[in-house]
């Protein structure tokens, strides 16, 4: 565990600690205060398709906020002492699992009993990832690795809204009711959602599609596709030169017209096998936060879902 992130948790651990003590919330969601109307529930959220998905079944009655700030790639992202608070004080807490290596550390601090907490991803078997590349493997050690990118499948997006509904019902029952009806209605929409997709995809020219970052191999299995990935599971890995001449070699052979990346990451690795092989570089989404460009334009995850379908389309058909 990084150093950074150790103190971060002892001071989190000392603060939550005395604020434990100062006043509590329900588990209904109700604050301890009195007034004729209960307070909004609060739910924390680690990255942006777990904030989405939250915000869709929660509605009206929760205030749903994201840790991982717009524009920032989740997967080194540490939280700082006052984000560990936020998680204390929330009522819910949502993250999808895989991806938040510093989750168990950090709940281990908070002293809060009422706290909800889901991984969104749990009960979902998840696959092996694109083993990371290193200089020097030491014999004996296991350097594999399980993709944490379910979102990227609508089917699976769809689990992962109904464990995300259930901490809700639980965490604020007398809004059982309404949680429910909202996660049918965002179901509904993901349904539509992987219907769009597998009458787009089934009748595509080619199956096969080269991205930098292996975040799609879910999204390649349900729809019959195959990830090319020139890097693994974190956008920041580098591949060998070696790595580079098999994907080039591969582009070239089978005459692949366009490398994808994607808009948190820097995208040299796309352009470096671009540029060898004549290809074009477009971007494939992952959707592991927003740019402020994608806020702006009001894009939420169905909507950066969309622009990924007509981009593999295109892709695919070429």
């Amino acid at each position: 565990m990084p150093q950074s992130f150790k103190k971060a948790l002892g001071i989190a651990l000392l603060t939550s600690m005395v604020l434990a003590g100062c006043g509590s919330t329900s588990s209904q969601g109700e604050n301890s205060q009195s007034g004729d109307s209960p307070q909004k529930i609060s739910v924390v959220a680690t990255f942006y398709p777990m904030y989405d998905f939250a915000k869709n079944v929660a509605g009206e009655h929760a205030d749903v906020t994201a840790l991982v700030p717009a524009g920032v790639e989740p997967h080194d992202w540490e939280p700082t002492p006052k984000d560990i608070q936020r998680i204390a004080d929330a009522q819910v807490f949502v993250y999808n699992g895989g991806v938040e290596g510093w989750v168990e550390d950090a709940l281990k601090s908070v002293q809060n009993k009422n706290l909800v907490v889901v991984e969104a991803s749990k009960g979902i078997e998840l696959m092996e990832g694109v083993e990371e590349e290193e200089e020097e493997h030491q014999e004996g050690e296991d350097h594999s690795h399980l993709d944490p990118h379910v979102w990227l499948d609508p089917v699976l997006a769809q689990k992962e809204v109904e464990a995300i509904a259930h901490a809700l019902e639980q965490a604020d029952p007398a809004h059982k009711d309404d949680y429910r009806k909202n996660a049918n209605a965002y179901i509904a929409q993901l349904q539509s959602l992987d219907k769009e997709f597998s009458a787009a995809l089934s009748s595509a020219k080619r199956k096969d599609f080269v991205t930098q970052h292996a975040a799609f191999g879910y999204l390649a299995k349900r729809y019959g596709l195959t990830q090319i990935p020139i890097s693994g599971l974190s956008p920041e890995e580098e591949p060998s030169p070696s790595k580079l001449v098999d994907i080039v070699k591969f582009v070239k052979e089978h005459q692949v017209k366009t490398i994808f990346f994607e808009t948190l990451a820097a995208p040299k690795v796309a352009e470096t096998v671009a540029k060898e092989t004549g290809a074009k570089t477009a971007v494939l989404n992952p959707i592991e936060g927003l740019t402020d460009e994608e806020k702006a334009k009001n894009l939420d995850y169905i909507g950066v879902m969309k622009n990924n379908l007509e981009a593999l389309k295109t892709a695919l058909n070429e």
